[in-house]
């Protein structure tokens, strides 16, 4: 069976690096400003999370995830303060990661409701409190495989009611979807897809739609010019990223593209040098 996450981590990677690790006394602020979101454990509170004037309370330890910049502020008792380990999380595309465009803003999930994560968060923690040599990559690592962890929790839990996580999260259409991942070049027919998921053409058109919020076609469209998105920041020449993706002829990939984008490829690609 084809991996659900093998195919858009490989393809948009997630990298995290440590910021923090240790006490936290008192009011601290972050901006939210940049591209990176933030991955927050908390190993002891309690914690006042600040949205604007929203709050969380966190009194259990926690893990708090930021897919985009949002600015919030954490409060904690001046003397008895609290500890967190704290990453930026860097995704490959920016805006157009589709597991980043896929998760909410904010989400927080104590961690023993986190499958498998209770060696993983032991480990992480001993070495985010210490001072050894290895210490920064590892941390990194390990910050990484609990985001993947959580992913994991949210796709099977249910919790995600649409979109990408909530489709991955389906006993059927996860199959679907994993194969037009893994294989986006693919001759994929709603009938393909369909096969993949085993299920009618109907019955899966109707169950894509509900779960993804759009049709099959659609998605493999957005899934494609992402990729080829993708390539192009790497450099890489159109006819190749057409027949990598699906597409017969650079005349045919130029169409869908400006279609996906609203402009040519080579006019997308002179913007995205100079943004």
């Amino acid at each position: 069976m084809v991996d659900r996450l093998a195919g858009l981590l490989e393809r948009y990677p997630v990298s995290a690096e440590v910021f923090h690790a240790g006490a936290l006394c008192g009011i601290h602020a972050i901006d939210g400003e940049g591209d990176r979101g933030q991955l927050h454990l908390v190993r002891r509170g309690p914690v006042e999370v600040f949205h604007g004037r929203d709050v969380v309370q966190v009194d259990e330890p926690s893990l708090l995830l930021y897919a985009r910049p949002l600015a919030h502020r954490f409060v904690t008792d001046a003397e008895r303060g609290a500890e967190l380990a704290c990453a930026n999380l860097r995704f490959d595309g920016g805006r157009g990661h589709p597991l980043r465009a896929a998760l909410p803003d904010f989400v927080a999930m104590p961690l023993a409701r986190i499958a498998g994560a209770e060696p993983v968060l032991t480990l992480l923690f001993e070495e985010a409190f210490a001072e050894r040599c290895g210490r920064h990559a590892l941390v990194n690592r390990l910050f990484e495989v609990v985001l993947i962890q959580l992913l994991r929790q949210l796709m099977e839990s249910g919790r995600m009611p649409a979109g990408l996580l909530a489709g991955l999260g389906h006993p059927r259409l996860r199959h679907a979807l994993a194969a037009v991942h893994a294989a986006p070049a693919e001759p994929w027919t709603l009938e393909r897809m369909a096969a993949a998921a085993r299920m009618s053409r109907s019955v899966f058109a109707a169950a894509f739609r509900e779960a993804m919020g759009r049709t099959p076609a659609q998605y493999l469209a957005e899934w494609r010019i992402g990729l080829a998105q993708q390539a192009m920041r790497r450099g890489a020449p159109l006819k190749a990223i057409a027949a990598e993706i699906g597409y017969g002829s650079e005349a045919a990939f130029s169409r869908a593209f400006k279609a996906q984008t609203g402009l040519p490829p080579r006019a997308w690609r002179r913007a995205a040098a100079t943004a």
